[in-house]
């Protein structure tokens, strides 16, 4: 469907069809290049924490996370990448913010306590 300036374009430059087509046509090349696309292509489209499935409809809730948080670390076998709903990527990102900001997220292991509060009980109720 071309308009009435289209058609009567004389010096053979494109129509504006054309040109957001030709638009069009690039962007999903450099699309298809993108680390999200060539993921959804590997990886099956479940959450790899919850194991919540997607289909094509709810797939802008699955995200791309990067295992190492380097978002230039891109392997083209996505080594570095994992399929996380939008709930766990959060999940995901504020534990890695808790331990920049606060360090490990090892659990210390903590003295046994020694103290017996009613190690004398018996003794005082005699």
């Amino acid at each position: 469907m071309s308009n009435k300036a289209d058609s009567n374009n004389s010096n053979n430059q494109p129509s504006n069809y054309e040109k957001v087509r030709a638009e069009q046509l690039e962007y999903n090349t450099k699309r298809a290049k993108g680390y999200r696309e060539q993921a959804l292509k590997l990886f099956p489209w479940i959450c790899g924490r919850c194991a919540r499935e997607f289909t094509r409809a709810g797939l802008s809730e699955l995200t791309v996370h990067h295992i190492d948080h380097n978002h230039d670390n891109n392997p083209s076998d996505g080594s570095n990448w994992e399929l996380l709903c939008i709930y766990c990527h959060d999940e995901e990102h504020s534990k890695h913010e808790n331990l920049i900001r606060y360090g490990s997220s090892t659990e210390r292991k903590t003295a046994t306590a020694t103290h017996k509060p009613f190690a004398n009980l018996k003794d005082i109720l005699k």
